[in-house]
């Protein structure tokens, strides 16, 4: 191999000028035409030559339909196999969501091969070895082009489950249509510590998708992949419809190519979310989603306290003081001074779901103003709690919530112990509440007309927007779906908790239950009656 080639330094110099001179032929689909050269003028779009020139270790690229970015990662991946290790070379590998994929994308390496690197690289069609973690082996169907500096490109036709096996340039089409996105990102990770680079590339499938986490993320910062928006409006400014004139012989002009985008546009007919979706790169709301971001959003307020905490796994097997003074300290900590700047004045009622492993339990309460909007007070998310320490919790936010006029508790599975626990120590205000078709369908839409009207109010939290955008239209009614999984801010599962604590919360303030009437000790004068009042010198009850 003395004679072969190196990867220069940085990419090939490649042109971006959207109206430069085109070759007679282009390709269309899995379609390459004899002897086309990618680096030649005019065949990248500016936006294609953009992804391949950055470099970066980990790369998104968010994306419209057919915007040729698939074809330029090819171009890229042949590039990187095609030189020696010393100059960068590392195998890669393509991950689509199918197999007539993987046969595409190999098919642009090979020819990339023959005309980029004088290499006449064949196609092999074999059975990639997937071992697992549990030691058991699975075969998947794969194709692969090899290369003279010892490196190949595989395509595989589906996702293998030890992707931390594979070493050298990853890349993952259509992320957003896995099955697991988040387990392909979380296991591709592992690539970095050995030099490997991951590619992620994508239409998007809902604002919930974990493509769209992943986006969001990283534009926040919390993750150092660099992001490329793609839409199809920027592909066709950088020539592509001038590409389809020369595909169908047919003459370009300013005029046919904005009809053109507005045919294209039209064929989705009032279907206007999922036409952003799929051309302008924008995530839709999710199918039959009850509420939109637009609609939350409008319906939270800063300032208002959300109290998380996550139980280390040794408190379960503490001995029971440990526990009551680790959940009393909690309680002293974090929730005395929330409590305590409540408005004495003001009803409270309070909704709890519940979840011991896994999920998160949640505790809502709102303050009932005199415009009756429901205010949200503060919320308290507790994960990983043993029971009695999610009993000692709740008692002491019960006990100190001002004329506590009610709560609803989810009672179903695990949660009716502590359901069960409340009602027996509170009376006839909470109410057990088994989460069933009927339940939704009797209270959940008065709970999403609450934020059409605009009488609700919740804190401005990002992981609490994502659990109300969670609740959907399944069946004719509004829940969060059994299959809904999404990851908070923390990288812990949620499942619409805090939703789902809302609803509770509000169907406990339209109920006639009786008002509370416990006043703790600290708040009694020496004639036994309450400290604090109205205004007008007489007892709030």
């Amino acid at each position: 191999m003395a004679d072969e080639p190196d990867r220069v330094a940085g990419p090939p110099v490649l042109s971006r000028d959207p109206g430069a001179p085109l070759p007679a032929d282009l390709p269309r689909g899995g379609e390459v035409p004899e002897g086309l050269d990618p680096l030649a003028d005019g065949v990248l779009m500016a936006h294609q030559a953009e992804w391949i020139a950055d470099t970066s270790d980990l790369k998104l690229g968010e994306k419209g339909r057919r915007t040729g970015i698939t074809f330029a990662e090819a171009l890229d991946h042949t590039l990187i196999a095609a030189a020696k290790r010393s100059a960068g070379g590392q195998n890669c590998f393509y991950i689509g969501d199918t197999k007539d994929k993987g046969r595409e994308f190999i098919g642009y390496v090979a020819h990339f091969a023959k005309v980029v690197a004088q290499e006449l690289g064949g196609v092999e069609e074999f059975l990639f070895e997937d071992q697992r973690d549990d030691g058991s082996t699975n075969y998947i169907s794969a194709f692969r082009v090899r290369f003279a500096s010892g490196n190949r490109v595989e395509a595989l036709s589906s996702r293998p489950e030890n992707i931390r096996g594979l070493q050298g340039t990853v890349c993952i089409d259509e992320a957003a249509f896995h099955k697991d996105v988040r387990a392909v990102l979380d296991s591709v990770n592992a690539l970095l510590i050995w030099g490997g680079k991951i590619r992620v590339i994508s239409t998007h499938n809902g604002t919930l998708n974990p493509f769209n986490d992943l986006v969001r993320e990283a534009r926040a910062g919390k993750t150092p992949f660099k992001v490329h928006h793609i839409p199809f409006s920027k592909a066709v400014r950088n020539g592509l419809y001038k590409r389809v004139c020369l595909i169908k012989g047919e003459r370009w002009t300013a005029e046919a190519e904005a009809a053109w985008e507005a045919k294209i546009r039209a064929a989705y007919g009032p279907r206007t979310a999922a036409m952003r979706q799929e051309l302008d790169a924008i995530p839709a709301e999710a199918e039959g989603a009850a509420l939109t971001r637009v609609q939350i959003e409008a319906c939270m307020g800063r300032g208002i306290p959300v109290v998380r905490w996550t139980c280390e796994d040794a408190l379960k097997n503490a001995p029971e003081e440990t526990r009551k003074a680790t959940a009393l300290d909690f309680c002293e900590r974090e929730l005395k001074p929330v409590l305590d700047r409540l408005d004495r004045r003001r009803q409270h009622v309070f909704g709890e779901d519940f979840a011991r492993t896994g999920d998160l339990t949640a505790i809502l309460p709102f303050e009932i103003g005199a415009d009756l909007v429901r205010r949200t007070a503060f919320v308290v998310e507790l994960r990983n709690a043993p029971f009695d320490v999610q009993r000692i919790i709740l008692f002491y936010i019960v006990e100190r919530l001002p004329r506590m006029a009610g709560g609803m508790l989810d009672a179903t599975g695990n949660g009716a112990y502590l359901a069960e626990a409340t009602a027996q120590k509170f009376g006839p205000s909470i109410v057990e509440v088994k989460l069933s078709q009927e339940w939704y369908r009797a209270n959940m839409p008065a709970y999403i007309e609450a934020f059409t009207d605009r009488t609700v109010l919740l804190p401005a939290d990002e992981d609490i927007l994502r659990d109300h955008q969670a609740l959907q239209y399944v069946g004719g009614i509004i829940k969060v779906p059994e299959d809904h999984a999404s990851k908070g801010a923390d990288g812990f599962n949620r499942h619409g908790d805090t939703a789902v604590a809302g609803a509770l919360a509000w169907a406990a303030s339209r109920a006639n239950l009786p008002e509370y009437g416990y006043v703790p000790v600290s708040e009694m004068g020496s004639d036994n009656v309450p400290m604090f009042d109205t205004g007008g010198g007489r007892a709030l009850w």
